[in-house]
């Protein structure tokens, strides 16, 4: 390794995690943040708000806002019912101990079953039976001053991923969408090597599938917190849903593609189209490879003038076939394939167009929300 070649191989290394390393600074910051706030305040039990405000740290503050309303609701329902229950059953034997928990956790368990939100109410409940200082101030006052503590961490969490290196959360479906059409092409690609009968062959699919599904998920996690911040007016970004629909959409007509792609064409059909077919592979490519950097980079998205020639003479190509004495001699099949092939690359022309739109729209709302953010106030 060159001199210094180490700082350099350092750097590429921290901004390769960038986002894991704020993430980690704002979750360090709202600890230390809210077990200062505690021994000022000097509350007795002050660990729940320093654990609460590292539990509701996220990686945006759409995600934050959802674990401190679970996570505030959850521990209000199991610290009223689990304070009213350790006060009110007896407990000071093994045997009613017993009885008394499973009185303290059915009904908050199956609360929980019914809606996840919930879920940490069982827990609590659980801890109001033998707090640590319960002993010795009594059930009701340990649940007063444990919901207290944690509305303290949920506080300081959310103000930590408000204001200290927030991560909205657009920009992580922006992220997630790119990765979503990054791999598109990338399947794209597998599919037209099937066609033309390359040696990839179908083991990239193996990979490739369950890739995308996750990104997806990720993009359509994404779009829910999107939506939480857009309803609780910390910001401006136009609506993720029909970004994310047509993603879907989108996913379909490959899933269609890779139907008709499943095994190479005769030859004297691959012979004919292959010129065209490996046109439209490298303008398909292109496309959605700028497509995914204009998402990363929350730009304008490109043309799609070459893709659509492409198609557009792998269509013509594929009509001339008709004609030709050579391919009928062939199966029946190879025509059906053909023409499948040619349907699903409609339906991906048009979910494509799509998809460019939605992204332009994206482009254009989120550059009008900027301006209007930083307008001065008048």
């Amino acid at each position: 390794m060159a001199p210094f070649g180490w700082i350099e191989w350092i750097r590429g290394r921290i901004g390769a995690r960038s986002a894991e390393l704020k993430l980690a600074l704002r979750v360090t910051i709202a600890g230390t943040l809210a077990y200062v706030v505690t021994k000022i305040l000097d509350l007795p039990q002050g660990y729940w708000a320093v654990i609460t405000a590292v539990v509701v740290m996220q990686a945006s503050v759409g995600a934050s806002l959802k674990a401190a309303v679970e996570r505030f609701s959850g521990t209000l329902a199991g610290a009223i019912y689990g304070g009213l229950v350790a006060a009110l059953a007896p407990h000071d034997s093994p045997l009613s101990l017993g009885i008394t928990i499973v009185v303290a956790l059915f009904p908050l368990a199956l609360l929980a079953a019914v809606k996840p939100a919930f879920r940490v109410a069982p827990i609590t409940s659980l801890i109001m039976l033998l707090p640590p200082t319960g002993q010795a101030i009594g059930p009701l006052a340990s649940a007063f001053d444990r919901v207290l503590e944690i509305t303290l961490g949920n506080i300081v969490g959310v103000v930590v991923s408000l204001f200290i290196l927030p991560a909205r959360a657009h920009v992580l479906l922006t992220e997630a969408a790119a990765r979503v059409v990054t791999l598109n092409a990338e399947l794209f690609s597998v599919f037209i090597a099937e066609l033309t009968a390359s040696p990839q062959g179908r083991s990239a699919l193996q990979k490739l599938h369950p890739q995308i599904r996750s990104a997806l998920k990720k993009a359509e996690a994404a779009a829910e917190e999107a939506t939480r911040e857009r309803k609780s007016h910390l910001t401006e970004a136009p609506d993720p849903e029909p970004l994310i629909r047509t993603l879907y959409r989108v996913r379909h007509d490959l899933v269609m593609i890779g139907r008709a792609s499943s095994s190479p064409l005769p030859a004297p059909a691959r012979d004919k189209l292959t010129p065209s077919l490996m046109a439209l592979h490298e303008a398909t490519r292109r496309l959605l490879l700028d497509l995914a950097s204009a998402l990363h980079q929350r730009k304008a998205p490109p043309e799609s003038a070459v893709f659509e020639e492409a198609l557009n003479a792998f269509s013509t190509e594929a009509e001339a076939l008709r004609t030709d004495t050579l391919i009928h001699e062939l199966p029946g099949k190879t025509f059906g394939q053909i023409f499948a092939l040619g349907f699903a690359f409609e339906q991906f022309r048009q979910d494509l167009g799509d998809l460019l739109e939605r992204i332009e729209e994206l482009t254009l709302q989120q550059a009008a929300a900027d301006m209007g953010s930083d307008r001065p106030a008048t």
